[in-house]
C-alpha cells in the first residue's frame, strides 16, 4: 500500500475514460500489464487529455491500443473510482462505441497483455475496480 501524506500538497482525482465495444453480442476486454490494475481485465481506455472530448479521447484511446477505429460514440455514465491500495483516484467516463470491422491488436504491449471478446454473462473473474463500478451502477451490457 503508498502511504500518501494529504496534508503535504493538494491531491485531485485523475479523469479516465473507458471504452465498452460490443460485437456480436460480446465485449472487448483487454488484460492490463504495466501499470495500477495489472493482472485485471478493462475495456481499452486511458487519460482524457487537455482540451480534449470525452468521444476524441475514446477514439485516440482504441485507435493507439487496439488499432480498431471507432465509427460511432455515446456516452453512457461516471463512475467514482478510489483505488487507496494504488494511492490512486479517478472518475472514469464510460463511452460506448461502435467500431469498423476488424479484430482487436495489441499496440500497447507494456499496457496489455492481450485482448478478447466476452459475452457479458461471462465476463473474466478480475476485472479493473471502474468495471467492477460500473457493473454496480447497474448498467446493462
Amino acid at each position: 500500500m503508498h502511504e500518501i501524506d494529504y496534508m503535504s500538497e493538494k491531491l485531485y482525482p485523475r479523469i479516465g475514460v473507458g471504452v465498452i465495444i460490443k460485437k456480436e453480442g460480446r465485449i472487448l476486454m483487454g488484460l492490463r500489464k504495466g501499470s495500477h490494475g495489472k493482472g485485471t481485465w478493462s475495456f481499452p481506455g486511458g487519460h482524457l487529455e487537455f482540451n480534449e472530448t470525452f468521444e476524441s479521447c475514446a477514439r485516440r484511446e482504441v485507435k493507439e491500443e487496439t488499432g480498431l477505429a471507432v465509427r460511432e460514440t455515446n456516452f453512457v455514465t461516471a463512475t467514482n473510482d478510489i483505488m487507496a491500495a494504488d494511492g490512486k483516484h479517478y472518475v472514469t467516463i464510460f463511452i460506448e462505441a461502435l467500431v469498423d470491422d476488424g479484430e482487436p491488436s495489441v499496440c500497447e504491449p507494456d499496457c496489455c497483455e492481450r485482448w478478447e471478446w466476452f459475452y457479458p454473462d461471462k465476463m473474466p473473474n478480475d476485472l479493473f475496480l471502474p468495471i467492477i463500478n460500473l457493473i454496480k451502477s447497474g448498467y446493462n451490457f
